[in-house]
């Protein structure tokens, strides 16, 4: 027992905050005092081996931390706080030459001894606060870790491949171990049950820990899942040398971008599920057109930039930006991008600028050249990545055998207008292991959000609890509306879900009320509108 707390006061104290807690649901003031004595003399270093202690703290609901050593490029300067917890912060070597910043949030309330990882984006180096903060205040032990670097960029991967393995995988199973074991000295309990929450590159990782380490996690929310790490980055490459850079001919200006070309997608594609509402609900209905823009009568084909059509150049780079990205002998390296994706997709893969998370992993990992003009990417750079696929990143299993022998479970969601990673290579995930594995939806249920960009935001109801931002509290926690309760409920109670039920906020306000919502259909059925109020989700069905 650590010094300066008595053994039968604490337990007292423990007690007396059990008691309370069937009452009000939050511990008495005495039992908050407890937890705080106990958080002040926790010695986590003591515990997790190559371990050097930052910060243990007791932190009260309201609390606005600040994290001061957290790089800028992470844009996470402070987090408000919406639980009583215990902080604890380490730095965990790896190597000698490479580790991770590890947080661990311990509220005093922890709901049914539950524990969760917490996942990262892009190639970062940057806890997501906000979700810590967001599964605290739902009474979860709540876990994540820097990923191995700090920051945005790729640069600390040249020449070291431990922080690539830190990045692939090692961060986060050891963070979960560590997580676990200080979870249960500092509640005397190991945690019941154990989840993982991540989307974009936090998805793949989701899907990399069933895969190699199925002990892990029973439930795992994989969203806008990275699979086939290595082809997405080649995806990603390839758009810079199709519209050359900012201003060079046949540049097709933004405005073009998020004015012409989207209202032309929209023109062809809204109104394939009969409404009009600025979402394309089945996106793989939508085959885009581009010779509708061309410059007419042919005297101003060659005329670049107008305000109404393109030139034949222009009408080019938008046929292979919209088809699948294909090597010289047609083999597929990743399929076509999401349509109606130009309002977001427009600030980064078609800005006339290399999209930096693929530059940075051709320039640092697979090439180590640090001045590699990503301009010279071509589709060999594609199969040199996976050919090298470092520590297993590549993340494409066929199967998860062990996982599902342990009764692990997994939620999938993508948005249908992503505007990073195309939905159709989640479905191409799920359709490949599918044709191993008959009964998938035993263990792996995949949701298509209509009208999502990448992880959040757009036209659609895309709110499920997905994460920490301001949104997800606009929700309750309940598996009819979030995503993590439904995974929590079909690992502790059975209870599978059969639809993930999105919230749409007026101009994307909570305070503004809610503005629609819809039932999004369990994968592969398809949703489809039945007549009525389109903005009811009664009016529509999944077929």
């Amino acid at each position: 027992m650590p010094p300066l707390v008595s053994c039968l006061a604490l337990c007292l104290a423990l007690c007396s905050a059990t008691v309370n807690s069937l009452t009000s649901g939050e511990p008495s003031p005495s039992a908050r005092n407890a937890f705080r004595d106990r958080c002040l003399v926790f010695e986590p270093q003591r515990l997790v081996e190559y371990s050097q202690r930052m910060v243990v703290e007791y932190v009260t609901n309201g609390t606005i931390l600040q994290f001061p050593d957290n790089a800028a490029s992470c844009s996470r300067p402070s987090q408000l706080v919406l639980a009583n917890m215990c902080r604890v912060a380490l730095y965990i070597a790896t190597s000698d030459r490479s580790g991770f910043t590890f947080e661990l949030w311990l509220p005093d309330a922890w709901s049914q001894s539950r524990f969760v990882a917490t996942g990262n984006g892009g190639v970062d180096g940057c806890i997501k606060y906000e979700d810590l903060a967001y599964t605290a205040a739902n009474g979860f032990a709540a876990m994540g870790t820097n990923n191995g670097h700090n920051g945005t960029t790729g640069v600390p991967f040249l020449n070291n491949p431990d922080v690539i393995q830190d990045f692939s995988y090692r961060a986060l199973h050891t963070g979960t171990v560590a997580g676990k074991l200080l979870a249960e000295k500092y509640y005397e309990k190991p945690p019941a049950h154990s989840y993982y929450i991540g989307c974009s590159l936090g998805g793949r990782m989701g899907i990399k820990a069933a895969e190699a380490f199925p002990d892990d996690f029973d439930g795992i929310v994989a969203g806008s899942p990275a699979v086939d790490f290595l082809h997405l980055q080649g995806e990603r490459a390839m758009f810079y040398p199709i519209t050359g850079p900012a201003g060079s001919a046949d540049f097709i200006r933004p405005e073009l971008w998020t004015g012409l070309i989207h209202d032309e997608v929209l023109r062809q594609c809204d109104c394939l599920d009969g409404v009009k509402d600025g979402i394309i609900e089945v996106p793989s209905r939508c085959h885009f057109v581009p010779e509708r823009l061309l410059c007419r009568p042919s005297g101003y084909q060659e005329l670049s930039n107008r305000r109404n059509c393109l030139n034949s150049a222009q009408i080019k780079q938008l046929n292979s930006i919209y088809a699948p990205y294909t090597a010289p002998d047609g083999s597929l390296i990743f399929p076509r991008m999401n349509p109606g994706n130009e309002l977001e997709a427009v600030k980064k893969f078609f800005a006339g600028a290399p999209f930096s998370y693929s530059e940075d992993w051709f320039r640092y990992v697979v090439l180590n050249e640090s001045k590699w003009d990503a301009i010279n990417y071509n589709y060999t750079l594609a199969k040199m990545a996976d050919d090298q696929n470092p520590f297993g990143i590549r993340t494409f299993p066929k199967a998860l055998p062990a996982f599902k022998a342990r009764g692990g479970k997994i939620i999938g969601f993508h948005g249908g207008q992503d505007n990073q990673i195309t939905s159709f290579n989640t479905e191409r995930f799920w359709d490949r292991m599918a044709k191993e594995d008959h009964g998938l939806h035993d263990y792996y249920r995949f949701f298509r959000i209509s009208g999502m960009f990448h992880c959040n935001s757009g036209p659609g109801a895309w709110v499920l609890g997905q994460g920490g931002g301001a949104a997800a509290k606009g929700i309750p926690f309940e598996p009819g509306q979030n995503v993590l309760a439904a995974m929590v409920a079909w690992v502790e109670n059975g209870q599978a879900p059969e639809s993930l039920t999105g919230t749409k906020f007026v101009n994307d306000t909570v305070s503004k009320g809610v503005d629609f919502q819809r039932h999004h259909c369990l994968y592969p059925k398809v949703q489809t509108y039945i007549g009525g109020n389109h903005k009811r989700a009664s009016n529509w069905r999944c077929l």
